[in-house]
């Protein structure tokens, strides 16, 4: 991977997780709203370099994770946004909740079902990236371990889960980036077996 890519894969869980501590009961709000929309942009370039450097290992995940990532990272923006107008409109969640239950379609389609696709596919990473043996070990449990927290704080809105979900998901991106470029898979003895 480019250092624009290892780049991007640190700065976007970094960003998501500075978003969350903009939180007041729960809500983004125009700045933290901002800050994650940015995040997933962020975060999407990065993914795109990694799943390249995956592709020649698991070729038909790559192919079916882009745009399921893509998916995901959209919803959240989406929370990003509702952050923002709620914000800008100075409107309550539970008149934001209202409001989008008048619309039921787009709801599902832009928030609610992508909003579990994120945290969904950062677990198929981690299980993908163990299996391939392209990172340490530790460094997918780490990737599983903090898309498994995402939910769990997120919908019930609880700011230490958040915060320890966002700690395991900037490490393992961490890790995952920046692993030296000499380490190679354990079963493909070629120089490319590696994220470089």
């Amino acid at each position: 991977m480019t250092a624009a890519f290892r780049t991007a894969l640190v700065l976007g869980p970094a960003g998501s997780a500075l978003a969350t501590y903009f939180w007041t009961d729960g809500r983004y709000g125009a700045t933290g709203g901002t800050i994650l929309v940015l995040a997933m942009v962020v975060w999407t370039y990065g993914l795109i370099g990694l799943l390249d450097a995956i592709r020649p290992h698991a070729p038909r995940y790559a192919a079916v994770a882009l745009p399921v990532f893509l998916y995901g990272a959209m919803g959240g923006a989406a929370f990003g946004f509702q952050g923002v107008f709620e914000d800008i409109f100075a409107q309550s969640s539970e008149a934001s909740l209202a409001a989008l239950a008048e619309h039921p379609f787009a709801a599902n389609l832009l928030l609610w079902l992508p909003g579990p696709v994120m945290p969904l596919s950062l677990l198929a990473l981690g299980v993908v990236l163990a299996r391939t043996r392209l990172v340490p070990l530790w460094t997918a449990a780490l990737l599983c371990a903090g898309a498994i927290a995402f939910p769990l704080s997120r919908i019930p809105r609880i700011d230490v889960i958040a915060y320890l979900a966002d700690a395991l998901l900037v490490v393992a991106f961490v890790a995952i980036a920046w692993r030296p470029a000499t380490r190679t898979a354990p079963h493909v003895p070629s120089r490319e077996a590696h994220i470089g």
